[in-house]
């Protein structure tokens, strides 16, 4: 795709969103399924179903897949996506590109075995491999863009308040009379 056509597909949505701002929120919306039998959630994710599980580290077999795993991918995902669609609308030439992402874990705070490590990630760090025949100062311009138009990456950098809540309809002990 040429980086005019990104633009004549974008203007539409751009103009309404700048018309209407509230147009321009939308939630999203995820949700999966504990298992019965096994120690997994299962997840739709709109094109297939995903079956987490336990990482090896804490005890799980890895035939499933990793949370943790997930957040990276989700994070490489967005990233390759964004730095693509910023190529193109800069009109950057672009071979090919490779984007990474790995994180680094203690897992003595997932198991509550030191209360000193901490749960979640203690650093990760994200790279590109591009070949391009871009300049220095064009490919420091598309880097900057990705960064800041990342829906993943601006979310772990500042992450927004986030509620857990829960319904129950566990029974109290007490039978119909």
């Amino acid at each position: 795709m040429k980086g005019d056509k990104l633009r004549e597909m974008q203007a539409p949505l751009k103009a309404r969103y700048r018309e209407t701002p509230e147009a321009a929120l939308v939630t999203l919306r995820a949700s999966g399924e504990i298992g019965d039998a096994t120690l997994t959630c299962k997840v739709e994710t709109g094109r297939a179903l995903v079956e987490a599980g336990l990482h090896p580290a804490t005890g799980g077999s890895g035939l499933d897949a990793c949370s943790g795993d997930m957040l990276l991918e989700a994070l490489v995902a967005c990233a390759g996506v964004t730095l693509k669609a910023v190529a193109t609308a800069l009109d950057l030439p672009l071979r090919r590109g490779v984007v990474s992402a790995e994180g680094d874990l203690d897992f003595r705070g997932t198991l509550g075995v030191a209360k000193d490590a901490p749960v979640g990630f203690r650093a990760i760090r994200l790279r590109f491999d591009l070949d391009t025949d871009a300049s220095d100062e064009q490919v420091a311009t598309l880097m900057k863009l990705t960064e800041r138009y990342c829906v993943v990456l601006q979310t772990l950098r500042a992450p927004p308040d986030i509620t857990a809540t829960h319904r129950s309809n566990a029974r109290s002990g007490r039978g119909a009379v």
